[in-house]
């Protein structure tokens, strides 16, 4: 047998009884912490570098932080002008008339003669109504007419008769007197045929069926063919007026004192419709009535203002937002409704003072119109107010105006140029001469780039 192949246990041994080291293990925890801690610290350090390079860089323009740490704002100058005492409401336009055109006589309806939303006068045809059965009724009582008055004639003439032997006493005098009253019986008969024959006349005139009032006409209710019914509800069209056209709001019951005594003293007040959402004006009229209560439930009371309409601008049950002018504020102190803060003790405004402060200034505000305030106390014409930029404001800190820092950027920015400017002509006109120097055949030569 091979030696290499008889190895004996002992000869193994040592291999076997060999181990390994002990791995390294690193608890999960104590990982995980160390991991965590250095996010942390890694996060801060962004964080301070952040802070610190937003506070030490210059903002460009109208930025909230100038240069130097000085507050950039807005400003406005206060001045005297003239504030419209305007009141709001919602409004709906309402036409003066609004009319469903119905037959008066039972008929069948032969034409129309209207095109659905056409403008028609007053009096302009419409529709009509077969008429022929009104025209032989007519014939008929005419004919009865006839003869009643024929029947009159004959008795007032043996009346005369009559009267003329009773002054003879060749007759009985009841005979005469009895013939008066069938004198007066046949006048009867005779106007009561008349106003027959007038009705049936006018009969016919309504089956000619015109518009009641100028306006347009709306969609057509019945077609021609149809019996129409004086008992029916529907109509055959509605008329609409829309010029003149008027518009109904309300307002508060409050606002009655200063409206009532200009109103009943003649003084025309005017109202401007815009649209619903109360950006483009439509309309301007003036009020033309008041209600005479007051809505207990709302206490809101009905005021109707009356528009030309010329352009056909309002159109019915329209919703529209109503502007009435009360007053006009004459020579008020006014001030850009963006400056004026609200607050604990009220209504303020941060004035700028001579040293490029700002103080906090409590005032007392009136009507506003639009984007201006009227001031009744606190501000004065000429002085100046913060109107961007309040946001970071204190009594007593140092501000700087941003159109005032904008014009001085300019300025430098202008200067810079010409200076830029200047140099690059002083360059050219140099080098210019060196050429015109070499031109002449001089040995002279610009000197070369590095001074050397």
């Amino acid at each position: 047998m091979d030696e290499r192949t008889r190895r004996t246990d002992d000869d193994l041994a040592p291999a076997l009884r060999r181990t390994t080291p002990d791995p390294i293990v690193e608890t999960t925890s104590r990982s995980t912490f160390r991991i965590g801690l250095g996010l942390v610290a890694i996060l801060l350090a962004v964080g301070v570098y952040e802070t610190v390079h937003w506070m030490r860089a210059p903002s460009a323009g109208g930025g909230r932080n100038a240069p130097g740490g000085l507050q950039t704002v807005g400003a406005a100058t206060v001045a005297l002008g003239n504030i419209r005492v305007i009141v709001n409401a919602l409004g709906t336009v309402t036409p003066l008339a609004t009319v469903t055109v119905q037959s008066q006589i039972n008929g069948y309806l032969t034409l129309v003669a209207f095109t659905e939303g056409q403008m028609v006068q007053k009096g302009d045809f419409l529709a009509q109504v077969d008429q022929r059965p009104y025209e032989i009724l007519k014939e008929q009582f005419e004919g009865q007419l006839a003869h009643d008055q024929g029947l009159l004639a004959q008795a007032q003439l043996d009346l005369k008769r009559y009267q003329t032997l009773a002054a003879q006493n060749s007759i009985a005098r009841q005979q005469a007197e009895d013939q008066v009253f069938i004198v007066q019986q046949f006048e009867g008969s005779v106007k009561q045929d008349q106003g027959l024959v007038d009705a049936q006349a006018l009969n016919i005139a309504y089956c000619h069926i015109v518009s009641p009032v100028t306006g347009r006409v709306g969609l057509r209710l019945v077609d021609p063919g149809n019996y129409v019914q004086t008992t029916s509800t529907t109509g055959i069209a509605v008329v609409t007026q829309l010029q003149p056209i008027t518009v109904i709001f309300t307002l508060p019951e409050d606002d009655l004192p200063e409206i009532m005594p200009q109103f009943n003293a003649g003084t025309e007040l005017t109202v401007t419709a815009y649209d619903r959402a109360n950006l483009r004006q439509l309309a301007v009229g003036k009020v033309s009535a008041i209600d005479n209560q007051v809505d207990t439930t709302t206490g809101t009371v009905k005021i109707r203002a009356q528009f030309d309409n010329a352009d056909n601008a309002l159109f019915p049950n329209q919703f529209v937002n109503a502007r009435l002018l009360i007053k006009t504020l004459d020579n008020a102190v006014t001030v850009p409704t963006s400056a004026i803060l609200r607050g604990s003790p009220g209504a303020y405004v941060y004035v700028i003072n001579a040293d490029s402060t700002v103080s906090v200034r409590k005032i007392t505000t009136s009507a506003v119109d639009g984007n201006i305030t009227a001031v009744t106390s606190g501000l004065s014409a000429g002085e100046r107010v913060v109107i961007d930029g309040t946001d970071r404001l204190r009594d007593g800190l140092k501000i700087v105006i941003a159109a005032d820092q904008a014009a001085a950027g300019g300025d430098a920015q202008g200067a810079g140029q010409r200076s830029g400017g200047k140099g690059r002509g002083d360059q050219s006109g140099e080098h210019g001469a060196a050429q015109r120097q070499n031109s002449d055949g001089s040995q002279s030569s610009p000197p070369p780039s590095g001074g050397q």
